[in-house]
């Protein structure tokens, strides 16, 4: 049984950072893409990086571009999303999400649709 446990999230005046962990358990296929998503209410889901659990270039944003960065710890199979600069606009709850599934391609690596598993989230509230 595939597990995703996300953790760091919590409320931060703008400006500031926060570190986001994302630790995995379970067989979660072949790939081993995985990716950080953020949603507020009555917004789509947004990509926002992601990296390969063995390693590898991350993918980000345009609005993650400079700001974070996605890295992983493999040998304790967890990823981690060091968000700074933080501004309001990043308050959302913040996924991880892994299984990924089709092509391979940085696009389809922030796409939602493309993965198959995903964690409970966790909250980042960026205050003015």
């Amino acid at each position: 049984q595939v597990r995703l446990v996300e953790s760091g999230g919590g409320s931060v005046q703008a400006g500031g950072s926060l570190r986001l962990s994302c630790k995995v358990s379970g067989y979660i296929g072949d790939s081993y893409r995985m990716a950080w998503f953020r949603q507020t209410p009555g917004k789509e889901r947004e990509g926002v990086a992601s990296v390969n659990l063995r390693g590898g270039i991350p993918y980000y944003s345009n609005s993650a571009k400079g700001r974070f960065t996605a890295s992983q710890e493999s040998a304790t199979n967890t990823l981690y999303l060091q968000m700074g600069s933080l501004k309001p606009e990043d308050t959302a709850q913040y996924y991880c999400a892994a299984g990924f599934h089709g092509p391979s391609s940085e696009f389809r690596a922030l796409q939602g649709d493309s993965y198959n598993y995903w964690g409970q989230g966790t909250q980042v509230t960026v205050s003015p």
